[in-house]
């Protein structure tokens, strides 16, 4: 047997006889197709067979994995024919193995319009009455109940007994509705992470229906992008306050941006129940947690402004603040709790009658009738009714007087809470028939919080009041649109397109202002929303995209695109307009999301006289994106899907940033780590759809000096014929600040650059008119100065190397000489230059390195030190949990500010700093300390310098050890060096000349 195969297995032995062969022929059955074309049919008969088998079998060697016993699936069924091959056991049995085509959903969404109390068609002609019109967006703090205000309108203007909004997890009993969370994480979290639109007809007190565009944003402070994005397109702010709680950090957040926007504020105290049920306090000192709560929003108003914070105070006396409980469906104002007592026991508000006044000369209350404005008048402040005069004063002057608004307001809402929670079904049928409320007995045997919602829905009724209070103290889209163009408008007020949109004219060129994407419920795409300001946005128009780079000089960021569907927006569902959004609407549009970053201007395609078109400024955010992680596939050959998924988590998020670093990693920047883990949540399951590796996270980090340069630092161009020298020097305290906020633009005329510096900061003349550029961008924290003397330098040769210094500043300031981050707070003079003759010579070849070398070994001589960015952390809980969050923060590099106690309830607040690179895990970590009790907020506070010294090469950093105080600066530079790719050290020689390095090192001022 050996001998019938060979070393490698091949068969050697007998031949086959002729007639085994022949046995064996007819077995394969296929042979017959394998030398046939794959389009051509089998052979019809025999004498086709016979030709074809008498040709004989072939000779040639045929490897086992190149045979074909069985016929291919398109030789057997025909190339017309798809074939789907599916293995065993790789799917269950429920799962078909052709499946059915579908849709993927990544938000929630209505499956068919929802009914709703007012016509569609009468919605969309209010849109052409700008007047009845008002934008604004609710802001406020987390859980303070923004989202469940929405619901209240939302509850009242549609009916939901069939529709989506009943299914949505809804786990628990006192689970909200949250109608404007329409993202999947808003509902497994509990928070809003995206602002939404609402457009609702609403009437007021009077029977007036108006049309209110409203935005819900998130309270979370790591979603303040959200914020500003929404208060961009508003005309005001409703903004949410929980009573308990008081003033939040994201709550000053809105507060001051408005104020500084010049956006009108209207107050809502919410959460009114929570005296109730929750802190039990009685009506009298309940009053004085309201206007505490009140004077909060009042004193901080102030602070922003200080002495001129009238404009925007806020009063129940004014009627911009209503009182509420969104979770109970109920809200008022003072003008229309009168109103509600006068229709129940006094006259109409147009009836007058006698009057007579008090010692204090306050009318007295007359026997018999009221007008309800004059009531409302006294249902605040020290203002107290006596019983039995039935007078009001100014000072409880009979025995049992109370404060008017304890009286007639707090004390018969604490009755009906009482009597609704604590009597039988029968007694309450009763109590409230002598009310005029009427319940089915199903309602009177309900739960607590269904009970509270029908008893206070029927007393209350509907937001009329709030209604009132928005269209009397925010502006409607004609007023405000001046505001508008004069804050963010870059182009002349004088132009016809500019006086269209002042005049909100829909017949005018068409100019919409868009600050947010929304991507498609299958994340495929985006929708842009923004605000008509002038003309009409309708279907199938040509326009121009004018993104957040265009100016007339740089035409790049311009693309033409045609407008999609236009809709307004309803947060699960959207409403198409045939006609087109005229000017003063919010608008939902597609087809022209595809260059669109973050915010941009939608423009005719022409103007009228050939105007040229001019966008609208980028949002300024609150704060800046500090948190950083590096992305990468796991799969590489994956990198152009998750490429394709960064550029729209870029669109999707307003304040996320995404770069590749020098080494090739791919960056994220963003706020924090809850908004972090929604974006990394995003890429991976919308967007991308795949699965990514993430680093650790990690900081930004800046660079700055302490001092000035040692000496003048020059560096000499390539071809040896021009010499620039720089002196680096500290920026005044303030001028980053201004620069970065606005104050102060480069853009503007020299002079008025040349004045401000000259008045705020003294500057001299000649330095004042010398300021070349902020850097790195036009709003950047640093200055170039050109401080030449016009006899030692030609001046009209150094304007021809202007532009090249200037790109050289800006490349260096953009990354730095000690971990390539920006540098900040730094001004670079230019003190000498030496150019050639030609100008050939001095090409920004030659000039644009040259001119970021000196930049940089100026900096290396000033003192470099690294700065780091700070949180500012806000800790809300108990009284026991305040020591922890002092070990917590200890342990971190951080440190308590103040602590004090939340007026009127058992919480304490506590302020801190912490630096964002030692806040990895906080929240987490204080949660345990404090068994949960504890809620804290970080947002972005301010940039601090480490402490150390990043040159100390004295400094000995060990493995596996912390750095000490003093190395910390040294210890950063090195791992982040390391972490880019870079040298491992940095040396000022590498930047300076070398007959200077020689200098220097033989006077001792640099080392060997």
């Amino acid at each position: 047997m050996d001998d019938l195969y060979d070393e490698f297995g091949n068969y050697i032995g007998e031949e086959v006889s002729e007639e085994e062969e022949d046995v064996a022929q007819p077995a394969d059955t296929y042979a017959q197709y394998l030398d046939h074309d794959a389009a051509s049919p089998p052979p019809a008969n025999d004498e086709q067979l016979m030709e074809i088998d008498e040709t004989g079998p072939s000779n040639a060697v045929v490897l086992h994995e190149d045979k074909q016993y069985y016929p291919s699936a398109s030789q057997l069924y025909g190339p017309d024919v798809e074939t789907l091959v599916q293995e065993e056991d790789t799917q269950t049995l429920a799962q078909p193995i052709v499946a059915p085509v579908t849709q993927k959903r990544y938000t929630v969404v209505e499956d068919d319009l929802p009914k709703v109390n007012f016509d569609r068609g009468y919605m969309v002609d209010l849109m052409s009455f700008p007047s009845q019109i008002r934008n604004l967006a609710i802001v406020g703090h987390l859980h303070h109940g923004k989202t469940s205000v929405m619901d209240m309108l939302v509850t009242q203007t549609h009916d939901l007994s069939t529709s989506t909004a009943k299914t949505t997890s809804k786990n628990t009993r006192d689970e909200r509705l949250g109608y404007t969370d329409t993202h999947v994480l808003e509902h497994q979290r509990g928070l809003s992470i995206k602002a939404s639109p609402m457009t609702l007809v609403l009437p007021s007190t009077t029977g007036k229906s108006h049309l209110l565009n409203l935005i819900d944003t998130p309270g979370h402070v790591n979603f303040s992008d959200e914020i500003a994005a929404s208060m961009r397109l508003s005309d005001g702010i409703l903004l949410v306050v929980d009573v308990v709680e008081g003033l939040q950090t994201t709550t000053e957040l809105a507060i001051k941006h408005a104020v500084l926007s010049d956006l009108p504020i209207v107050l809502m105290v919410n959460k009114m129940d929570r005296l109730i049920l929750e802190l039990k306090l009685p009506p009298a000192d309940a009053y004085f947690k309201l206007k505490h709560v009140v004077e909060e929003v009042n004193t901080f108003i102030d602070s922003v402004i200080p002495g001129k914070g009238e404009r925007w105070r806020v009063s129940p006396e004014k009627g911009n603040v209503c009182f509420a409980c969104s979770n109970h469906g109920w809200s008022f104002t003072l003008p229309s709790f009168g109103k509600m007592y006068a229709e129940t026991y006094g006259l109409s508000s147009g009836t007058t009658t006698q009057r007579t006044t008090d010692e204090d000369g306050l009318p007295s209350a007359p026997k018999m009738g009221f007008e309800a404005s004059e009531f409302a008048r006294r249902l605040w402040g020290d203002i107290f009714f006596n019983p039995s005069s039935r007078k009001f004063t100014r000072k409880a002057v009979e025995e049992g007087a109370k404060r008017s608004f304890v009286h007639f307001v707090l004390e018969p809402i604490y009755k009906l809470y009482s009597h609704t929670l604590s009597e039988s079904p029968e007694d309450l049928r009763k109590t409230l028939s002598g009310l005029g409320i009427q319940l089915k007995p199903s309602q009177l045997r309900a739960n607590a919080k269904d009970l509270l919602r029908e008893v206070c829905g029927q007393f209350f009724g509907g937001a009329e009041g709030m209604v009132d209070m928005l269209v009397t103290h925010i502006p409607s889209p004609i007023d405000g649109a001046e505001r508008m163009c004069k804050q963010f408008y870059t182009g002349p007020l004088e132009s016809k397109t500019a006086q269209s949109m002042l005049e909100c004219n829909a017949q005018g060129p068409l100019v919409v202002h868009v600050t947010k994407l929304f991507n498609t419920p299958d994340a495929a795409g985006f929708n842009a929303f923004g605000r008509v300001m002038s003309g009409t946005a309708r279907q199938g128009e040509k326009v121009r995209v004018l993104g957040e780079g265009y100016s007339l000089d740089d035409e790049e960021d311009m693309v033409f695109a045609v407008v999609g569907e236009t809709w307004v927006g309803e947060s699960r569902y959207v409403v198409e307009v045939a006609g087109g959004v005229p000017a003063g609407g919010m608008v939902l549009m597609g087809g022209v999301d595809n260059s669109i970053v973050k915010s941009a201007t939608i423009v005719a395609e022409t103007l009228v006289d050939g105007e040229d078109a001019f966008i609208f400024r980028p949002v300024k955010q609150f704060f800046e994106s500090v948190f950083k992680v590096a992305v990468e596939p796991i799969n590489p050959s994956e990198l152009p899907k998750m490429l394709d998924g960064l550029r729209k988590i870029n669109k999707s998020y307003p304040l996320i940033t995404t770069k590749v670093e020098e080494s090739g990693e791919h960056v994220v920047l963003g706020t924090g780590e809850l908004y972090m883990d929604c974006v990394l949540h995003d890429l991976r399951k919308l967007y991308a759809q795949m699965e990514i590796k993430v680093s650790d996270p990690v900081t930004r980090f800046a660079e700055t000096i302490v001092d000035q340069s040692a000496i003048k630092c020059f560096a000499v161009t390539p071809n040896k014929k021009n010499k620039i020298t720089i002196v680096a020097e500290p920026l005044d305290e303030g001028v980053a600040e201004d620069i970065e906020g606005g104050v102060v633009r480069i853009r503007d005329p020299v002079r008025v650059v040349g004045k401000y510096f000259e008045e705020k900061y003294g500057y001299d003349l000649l330095a004042s008119r010398n300021i070349w550029a902020f850097g790195p961008e036009e709003m950047g924290p640093n200055l170039l100065v050109n401080d030449t003397l016009p006899g030692e330098v030609d001046a009209k040769v150094l304007r021809g190397v202007k532009d090249g210094i200037k790109q050289g500043f800006s490349w260096g300031t953009r990354e730095g000489p000690l971990c390539e981050e920006p540098i900040r707070n730094v001004k670079f003079k230019i003190t000498d230059v030496e150019l050639a003759s030609e100008a050939i010579f001095r090409g920004g070849g030659q000039i644009i390195p040259t001119a970021r070398r000196a930049c940089y070994s100026a900096f290396l001589m000033a003192g470099p030190r690294l700065m780091e960015p700070v949180y500012g952390c806000t800790m809300l809980g108990p009284a026991n949990a305040v020591s922890a969050l002092y070990t917590v923060l200890a342990r971190r590099r951080g440190h308590v500010l103040s602590d004090a106690p939340v007026p009127g309830t058992p919480l304490y607040s506590v302020k801190g700093l912490i630096p964002v690179i030692d806040s990895f895990g906080f929240e987490t970590d204080l949660r345990i300390h404090t068994q949960g009790q504890a809620t804290v907020s970080l947002v972005f506070d301010r940039w601090s310098v480490v402490p150390g010294d990043p040159m100390d090469r004295g400094i000995k950093l060990r493995p596996l050890e912390p750095a000490s105080a003093q190395a910390t600066a040294r210890d950063f530079v090195l791992k982040t060096r390391r972490r880019k790719g870079l040298a491992v050290d940095v040396s000022v020689s590498k930047f300076l000349e070398p007959e200077l390095v020689r200098s220097l090192r033989e006077t001792g001022m640099l080392e060997a």
